[in-house]
């Protein structure tokens, strides 16, 4: 397996919880309380999972590698810009964190701003997981040896030892069985 195999891998998950906050701002949207437990969750995903754990191997492994390399002007730029990507979800995610906050302080007075932050971050990672699985990753690989690559996957799994993959795909799977997928309209047709 290539070391870019993982990180694409927790995409997957990390989409999931995505198409879960799609569906929390719709369900505010129409008319629904706000679930502070829902952005409790959310935070904590995102801050561990897909911060800590998932960014933390792209910057602090890959990248860092990267950096090292001579690399092509486009790579680099994408690189950079893959880097601003996550600085603005980690203040997304403080965003909301500070909104659900206001929701368990003032009930129903955070709503517009915690719709408008989810709507945010569904519109951020999506864009930001194709550029890194289509066009930076595959390219990221003709960088590094064959050995390189090997090195490179054994320490994104010590890096793995110390996180807890399983706890986070249990909280998304968890608020999966609570919110069942429903038809909307476009969905339907």
């Amino acid at each position: 397996m290539l070391p870019i195999g993982p990180l694409m891998i927790e995409h997957r998950l990390i989409e999931r919880m995505i198409d879960l906050a799609r569906r929390e701002a719709d369900r505010i949207e129409n008319g629904g309380p706000i679930d502070t437990d829902f952005i409790r969750d959310m935070v904590d995903f995102m801050r561990t999972y897909a911060d800590r754990t998932h960014h933390g191997k792209e910057e602090d492994i890959l990248f860092r590698e990267l950096r090292e390399r001579d690399l092509s002007d486009d790579d680099m730029a994408l690189m950079k810009e893959l880097e601003e990507e996550h600085v603005r979800a980690r203040a997304l995610v403080g965003a909301l964190e500070g909104a659900g906050l206001g929701a368990e302080s003032s009930p129903g007075g955070s709503g517009d701003e915690i719709i408008r932050t989810l709507r945010e971050i569904v519109a951020l990672y999506p864009q930001h997981i194709t550029k890194e699985d289509e066009r930076f990753f595959p390219a990221s690989m003709g960088y590094f040896s064959d050995e390189e690559k090997d090195t490179m996957l054994a320490t994104f799994r010590e890096f793995d030892r110390e996180m807890i993959h399983e706890r986070y795909r249990a909280t998304v799977e968890g608020i999966e069985r609570t919110r069942p997928a429903r038809k909307t309209e476009r969905s339907a047709q």
